[in-house]
């Protein structure tokens, strides 16, 4: 069963907005992107409700899907974390807020990138829709990166780990 996520600081998705109008209509079709993302999955279930955590525009967006009934009996809430970069899923159990999604994310697409770059197997990490080439895992690395040292840190100002 995964824990209750905090919904407090969350914003309902419809009511996502970003410092501008551009901004705002990036956000939208990120999250158009990312619904499709977890829809496109078998197990998905209906869609109950979903939430904006944190984001950027055009680079970096953090949803919290609600579903109907449990996938497989075990999660009713996934983090979608979607941008100009692979979109994944994160379970609750893994991160609690939308700066721990980001944080678990950013570890699972270092993990593939690694695994590319020192010519291992992808099939033992999370998969990514994108070649396994060097010059992918590289502009992974280099996203990754900038993610780490420009955006989480104000994110994670805003989300004190508790």
């Amino acid at each position: 069963m995964s824990p209750q996520p905090d919904l407090e600081k969350l914003t309902p998705a419809s009511q996502v907005t970003g410092e501008d109008a551009e901004e705002t209509a990036l956000l939208q079709e990120m999250l158009r992107h990312a619904t499709e993302y977890v829809t496109n999955f078998r197990w998905c279930p209906p869609i109950d409700q979903v939430y904006f955590g944190c984001g950027v525009g055009g680079i970096l967006a953090v949803f919290l899907f609600h579903f109907r009934q449990r996938i497989h009996g075990t999660d009713e809430w996934l983090w979608i974390v979607e941008g100009d970069l692979p979109a994944a899923y994160i379970v609750l159990d893994r991160a609690c807020d939308p700066p721990s999604a980001v944080e678990v994310y950013c570890q699972l697409m270092q993990d593939w990138a690694k695994a590319v770059l020192e010519k291992r197997s992808v099939n033992v990490v999370f998969p990514v829709k994108a070649p396994p080439t060097p010059e992918n895992a590289q502009n992974l690395m280099k996203r990754l990166n900038f993610i780490r040292q420009r955006l989480l840190p104000r994110w994670r100002a805003n989300w004190p780990v508790k």
